[in-house]
């Protein structure tokens, strides 16, 4: 089913770090939900298919100059609103209450809920919540009541029945609030009376549809990861031999990456062509440390070798990518006040000169759900498990400038974690398992002589979508089996370091 044949739950983004998991949460009731700027115009946010509208939560103050709100015209609407946190205070003081300044309250409370139906139906009396907020509502507007409080907060829970507007101040999308997904279903799908057909089956098959109606011939760069292998099934699928799959050799892959890929789509029966630009793309990095002109420098290097293969063997019209939702939010595309965590290679490294079409059938999707898409397309599932790898490749695991020596240690030990995280059975319980090297040198003893060589950091991640991340607690056992043999097998490794930061603060990629 594409996203315009399925009802939506429209999430308002006030740049809160939790505003994608409230779209995730809800497309677990295979309800769509998408992500639009705060200031997205009211036309747009009330389209046929939007039932509902949630404001996220954000840092921002309701009473500060040039606080960020939504268009009136969405309060004024006669559908139903949710506001959590921010967007909570964004209704108490739009329409006729006070928010005030309070102290800061974060961590776990104590919700007592006045009212058992509605928002908090079939929820006991009482429910532990998460607080992450500043300010409070010190008088809620007329026509509102409290159905739920806090020790320290009055109007924790709000709510204007004849309107169907509600406001929390807490957050039920994550998982610290262990009943919130229950308050994020009354609300989509009883409140808003929200349509359960967002179903990847509905997906796959009306996207394969609609891709078939496609004009003109397709390039399809294939990485052999899991959005491209999908992409190019859902491609081949719809148009056939109109369709040409590519790989890029760019110098940046695993370990005898090019090979594995070719062997993997014969299977598919996808004809792939393979380019080796390495020393085009090395050529273009040499020098360059700030990560995001690497990351840049690669978007462009990409197509321009997609560009020189069209010249030589097309004519095409378009270029299909694999990328996904959390690409266009962590690129900044999604329209909504948060930074730019990073510019995806296939999101905010295009160049302006790109002469194709883009074809991104993915692009609403998460990764779990694409990986739902290849099982329905009968992908294997050795495409399907692989492990995440970035775009830009291990330029984005390389700190500082990307070296020979560099480039060969941050593979060398990369091949090494991958093969201890498979021998302990581990691979597919872990979302990423890598290593990664900068210019650091600690001093080690190699026989009896005293050497400075590289550290390296081994970074393993447990995720479901790869928008929240938490680092995997391993055996100390596998990790120094790792440790032992970076150290003995890449000769200029002194020491070996283990990441123990989640997402957020940290991202799962160190650049």
């Amino acid at each position: 089913m594409s996203s315009k044949e399925s009802d939506r739950i429209v999430v308002l983004d006030f740049g809160s770090q939790y505003s994608h998991l409230i779209c995730r949460r809800i497309r677990d009731f295979a309800v769509r939900a998408e992500l639009l700027s705060f200031d997205t115009d009211t036309t747009e946010v009330l389209s046929a298919d939007t039932k509902g509208v949630i404001l996220s939560g954000g840092p921002s103050s309701t009473y500060a100059e040039n606080a960020p709100m939504p268009q009136q015209g969405i309060l004024d609407s006669n559908i139903p609103i949710l506001g959590i946190c921010y967007g909570h205070q964004v209704i108490v003081s739009r329409y006729g209450g006070v928010v005030k300044r309070a102290s800061r309250e974060y961590g776990h409370s104590t919700l007592m809920i006045h009212d058992s139906d509605g928002l908090f139906g079939g929820l006991d009396s009482s429910m532990t919540a998460w607080m992450s907020h500043g300010d409070e509502a010190e008088t809620i507007p007329d026509g509102f009541r409290v159905i739920g409080q806090t020790s320290s907060a009055a109007a924790a829970a709000i709510c204007d029945d004849s309107n169907r507007i509600f406001g929390l101040q807490f957050h039920p999308e994550v998982a610290h609030t262990p009943k919130g997904v229950d308050i994020l279903y009354n609300f989509a799908v009883k409140i808003c009376g929200a349509k359960q057909n967002w179903t990847m089956e509905a997906f796959t098959s009306s996207t394969i549809k609609r891709l078939s109606h496609t004009t003109g011939r397709v390039l399809c760069g294939v990485s052999g990861g899991v959005d491209s292998s999908v992409v190019a099934v859902l491609l081949h699928k719809a148009i056939g031999d109109n369709l040409r799959c590519v790989f890029v050799e760019n110098g940046l892959l695993r370990h005898n990456e090019a090979s594995e890929v070719k062997e993997m789509f014969a299977d598919l029966g996808i004809p792939v062509d393979v380019i080796d630009a390495s020393e085009s793309f090395l050529n273009s990095l040499s020098g360059i440390d700030d990560p995001e002109d690497k990351r840049k420098i690669i978007g462009e290097e990409f197509v321009r070798a997609f560009t020189e293969y069209s010249k030589k063997n097309g004519p095409f019209q378009w270029l299909a990518q694999g990328t996904l939702y959390p690409d266009v939010i962590e690129s900044g595309v999604s329209g909504g006040p948060a930074a730019v965590i990073k510019s995806h290679h296939n999101v905010g490294g295009l160049p302006k000169w790109l002469g194709l079409g883009i074809i991104e059938p993915l692009r609403d999707l998460y990764k779990d759900e694409v990986r739902a898409v290849g099982g329905i397309l009968g992908v294997p599932s050795k495409f399907l498990q692989r492990h995440p790898f970035p775009g830009p490749g291990l330029a984005v695991r390389i700190m500082g400038r990307i070296t020979p020596n560099k480039l060969r240690i941050c593979r060398q030990a990369s091949r090494i974690v991958e093969e201890e995280i498979i021998s302990a059975g581990l691979y597919e319980d872990i979302w990423q398992a890598y290593a990664a090297v900068g210019d650091d040198l600690a001093v080690g003893v190699v026989g009896d002589s005293r050497m400075h060589g590289h550290v390296v950091m081994i970074r393993v991640v447990k995720s479901i979508d790869a928008m929240t991340a938490d680092w995997a607690r391993l055996d100390h056992t596998l990790l120094e089996s790792m440790s032992n043999r970076i150290t003995n097998e890449i000769d200029e490794v002194t020491w070996v370091t283990y990441a123990i930061s989640s997402k957020p603060p940290a991202t799962i990629e160190p650049q």
